[in-house]
């Protein structure tokens, strides 16, 4: 869409809420797009044409084609940006002007007394709860931006299922309007009843930790749920270290086994993104559980067999290859990589040795191997436990 689109944060107060330019902008509108709760805070205008959002958002660039070349504005909910309407209709609008109002987020750290740089934000508007389970760490502080009134019960489940049943919720509702009002408890409640729709939960959490609160890379074993193939932990801090995740950058895990590598790659991030290859249908499913519950339900997982099951996947910024290969994965793989990408591949097999070994004398990079052992009881004494060596090729395009 080629014209201007205005889009205005509303808040909970409505139209006595919005500054006089905001104002201005709503009232000279031919058009107000909106959902149906906000279209309803402002008071009609003759002559306006309203619409309410589609449904699905999907069928958004049809409507805006069809009001182009005339005054349109946008209702959102406090700041457009925040996790708000106002980062898709960037994508789709060339010239879009953004008036926000307090997010809800301003008001619930002016209600609980939280510094900016004391909390963190987490959304869980059309996302799966797990996700929040990346965030916790005792004594932190969340403001969670629910879907509905549901979400304060199923948070209250999860933060009990991770033995942080003792952490302290808050529901804010309504925030800056007139029937704004606070309900406090513990995740040991069971947070059923009436609860407002439209709220904010504030979340101080309390309890041990646990060996997953630490977002280094290296995870216990234990943590994963695997058969045998797994990318152990020493490896995996090793194989991490190199691949190097950075904010908004994709990996390709090939021949995923658990999942391990793609996990830890986007807990270090909530922008990073990964694409788990796997051709056994058993463990794809595994490795969904496991990113579920290590926090990353976001995690992609392609049932299939590489190279072929890696054509339409989108351009990695980094490639890990587990345990074995051939030259013509490592080929395709390193083709695929974006330019200063990363590739790091495993090999635990004579025939893998050799592979790594003539791909490091092609394309150079770094060739090392690993060998670790962890004390073990021995009889009635202690002794050294090897695991099997393992070689590590890693490259840079």
């Amino acid at each position: 869409m080629s014209a201007r689109v205005t889009v205005v944060g509303i808040g909970a107060d409505g139209w006595t809420g919005l500054s006089e330019a905001a104002r201005e902008r709503v009232q000279a509108a031919e058009v107000l797009l909106g959902g149906e709760r906000h279209l309803g805070l402002v008071p009609p205008v003759p002559g306006q044409e309203r619409r309410p959002w589609p449904r699905p958002l999907g069928d958004l660039p049809a409507l805006l084609d069809e009001y182009d070349g005339r005054r349109v504005v946008a209702l959102a909910s406090g700041d457009p940006y925040l996790s708000g309407i106002g980062t898709t209709l960037a994508a789709l609008v060339e010239d879009l002007e953004a008036i926000p109002a307090a997010s809800s987020v301003a008001w619930a750290r002016a209600r609980m007394r939280w510094a900016a740089e004391s909390s963190a934000v987490v959304t869980l508007v059309g996302r799966d709860v797990d996700a929040l389970r990346r965030e916790l760490a005792p004594g932190r502080r969340l403001l969670v931006l629910s879907s509905d009134e549901t979400t304060p019960a199923a948070v209250a489940a999860l933060l009990r299922e991770e033995g942080l049943a003792a952490s302290r919720m808050s529901v804010l509702g309504d925030l800056g309007s007139d029937e704004e009002h606070r309900i406090d408890g513990t995740a040991a409640e069971m947070w059923r009843g009436d609860l407002p729709r439209l709220h904010v939960l504030a979340l101080e959490v309390s309890g041990p930790p646990t060996a997953t609160t630490s977002w280094a890379a290296g995870l216990p074993d234990e943590a994963f749920e695997h058969d045998g193939q797994l990318t152990k932990r020493d490896l995996r801090a090793s194989a991490l270290s190199r691949l190097a995740p950075r904010p908004g950058a994709l990996l390709w895990d090939v021949g995923s086994g658990a999942g391990s590598i793609a996990i830890e790659w986007l807990r270090a991030h909530p922008t990073t993104e990964a694409v788990a290859i796997e051709v056994d249908p058993d463990r794809a499913a595994r490795i969904a559980r496991n990113a579920a519950r290590l926090g990353v339900p976001r995690l992609r997982v392609v049932t299939g067999r590489a190279p072929d099951a890696l054509a339409d996947l989108p351009v990695p910024d980094a490639v890990f290859i587990g345990g074995g290969g051939s030259e013509e994965l490592v080929t395709r793989c390193l083709a695929a990589l974006a330019p200063h990408g990363r590739l790091v591949a495993h090999g635990v097999t004579l025939e893998t040795e050799q592979l790594l070994a003539s791909s490091y004398q092609r394309h150079g990079g770094e060739l090392t191997r690993i060998a670790v052992e962890h004390a073990a009881r021995l009889g009635g004494l202690t002794g050294w436990t090897p695991f099997r060596t393992v070689t590590q090729w890693t490259v840079t395009r």
